[in-house]
């Protein structure tokens, strides 16, 4: 099965509850938004730029469960913002968890080894150390934190942590191998963590996801290639969605950058190119979602947005109309689902009811049309049914020779030209976008920096988002060691 049977079973009942009621709508999946500051500034991310004013806010942890409660979806994908900040975190999975959620942790992967050995540390016992001793050996944890772990003292054994359950899982962001990756999140050294992290995540026990989005730049070859790799790191499964120019991205692209947001993300047309080879993919990695979306994204059917089964929850309240467009935040589900006119978004028959939705086929608006049965074909309950519970794929047996490590993006990222203008030496410099394109040249690799990375820099400069990155810096030291 792609999903554990106990996950497809709770989603399975959810669905079959309210269809039996005949809910017009209800949630499958709550995107909920503890707070909005983030270690890194991901090219095609506007979150920093669209909650600037409320960086330094944070939804409190009651909040949170209440609003997980009051729509009752049977997923939360903890999001952000990087959700590994946000100081109640392990309060919040276990909040999440007592109310019977499955859980996506969605995280950049910076945090995540210093999380996994906060969870050895408070439950470290001799049966742990053959694992312990394996990561040490495989350098994803050093001899002085194996020696701390096994030594523990009482405050780090009384710490709530995020252990390893079949309810919960890592979901990692990686667009792409190595060098893409890098540029994409504007900071050299992160791929290598996140494959660091998923390791040792695997290792210990814990479930594991990837999310990509794909972008103009984005090679499908280097996708598929960055499949086979992940597949044979024993990733549990992936999601993928086609990278849309929503309002608050194209906004950071074109005042933080500099540059043409055509350039970068996709129109429709090109989603249905970059996405031909969706339902092969399918076959052969475990990718989730349902075949309907991914006949959708590869332009054989269209889809009616249910954006309504994915709802927003953040600092401001439930964000409508969806994850990516923001034209008004309500004080309760209820309100949202009942004052939100609905038919005024979203592609019907190919023509665009808002104009801000041509381009959009995201699977936060169209991933839920493929399970709920909109513009329902004979035969999709049975193709759903098949590709969920039949077998997973094996792990890409030979996954691990694909040159996953093909170059770090030093000067050559989205930042560089901003960044040569205000350091001389790095004059020259030219980005992708310059360059026509993303090359992978690997030479002269430089070591990723400390502290903040492209991230201090240039970024989107609120101070109220500096002052908080600098409270966490002091933590951030993973990708530098």
């Amino acid at each position: 099965m792609r999903f554990p049977l106990a996950l497809s079973l709770k989603i399975t009942r959810h669905i079959v509850k309210h269809k039996l009621r005949r809910t017009p709508k209800f949630a499958m999946v709550l995107q909920l938004e503890p707070l909005h500051t983030c270690n890194l500034t991901c090219t095609g991310c506007g979150r920093i730029r669209e909650y600037s004013t409320s960086l330094k806010d944070m939804v409190p942890l009651e909040q949170c469960l209440a609003a997980a409660a009051e729509c009752d979806a049977p997923m939360v994908s903890v999001c952000g913002g990087e959700p590994l900040i946000y100081p109640k975190i392990e309060e919040l999975v276990a909040g999440l968890r007592a109310q019977g959620r499955i859980i996506y942790i969605c995280t950049n992967g910076v945090f995540m080894r210093k999380k996994m050995r906060e969870y050895l540390a408070a439950h470290y016992q001799p049966s742990f150390e053959p694992q312990l001793q394996r990561l040490v050996s495989e350098e994803l944890v050093t001899e002085k934190e194996a020696a701390q772990i096994r030594a523990s003292d009482a405050a780090a054994r009384s710490k709530i942590t995020i252990a390893p359950s079949k309810w919960m899982y890592w979901n990692v962001h990686v667009d792409g191998l190595e060098y893409t990756h890098d540029l994409i999140v504007e900071r050299e050294g992160v791929f290598k963590e996140c494959v660091a992290a998923i390791r040792m995540a695997k290792i210990l026990g814990y479930q594991v996801a990837t999310n990509t989005t794909v972008y103009k730049e984005s090679d499908v070859q280097e996708l598929e290639d960055m499949f086979k790799f992940l597949s044979w790191l024993e990733v549990d499964g992936h999601t993928i969605s086609p990278g849309y120019d929503y309002d608050a991205a194209k906004k950071d692209m074109v005042k933080r950058l500099g540059k043409d947001p055509t350039e970068f993300f996709l129109t429709r047309d090109l989603t249905r190119q970059k996405f031909k080879d969706i339902q092969r993919w399918g076959e052969m990695f475990t990718i989730f979602g349902t075949p309907v979306y991914q006949e959708f994204l590869a332009g054989k059917r269209e889809l009616t947005c249910t954006a309504w089964a994915i709802p927003t929850y953040n600092v401001k309240g439930w964000k409508a109309p969806c994850y990516l467009m923001t034209d008004g935040h309500y004080p309760s589900y209820a309100e949202m689902l009942g004052q939100v006119a609905w038919e005024k978004y979203g592609v019907v028959n190919g023509v665009a009811r808002d104009p801000r939705c041509e381009n959009c086929m995201v699977h936060c608006g169209y991933d839920p049309s493929g399970a709920l049965g909109t513009n329902y074909q004979a035969g999709d309950n049975w193709k759903n049914f098949k590709y969920n519970f039949w077998p997973k794929p094996a792990p890409f047996a030979r996954g691990g020779e694909v040159i996953a490590f093909n170059g770090v993006s030093v000067g050559k990222g989205h930042l560089a030209e901003a960044k040569a203008a205000v350091n001389r030496e790095l004059a020259g410099a030219k980005s992708a976008f310059a360059r026509g394109g993303n090359a992978l040249d690997s030479s002269s690799p430089t070591a990723p920096s400390s502290g903040g990375g492209c991230a201090s820099g240039t970024g989107s400069g609120t101070s109220a988002r500096d002052e908080l990155l600098a409270k966490i810096r002091s933590d951030d030291k993973t990708i530098s060691s």
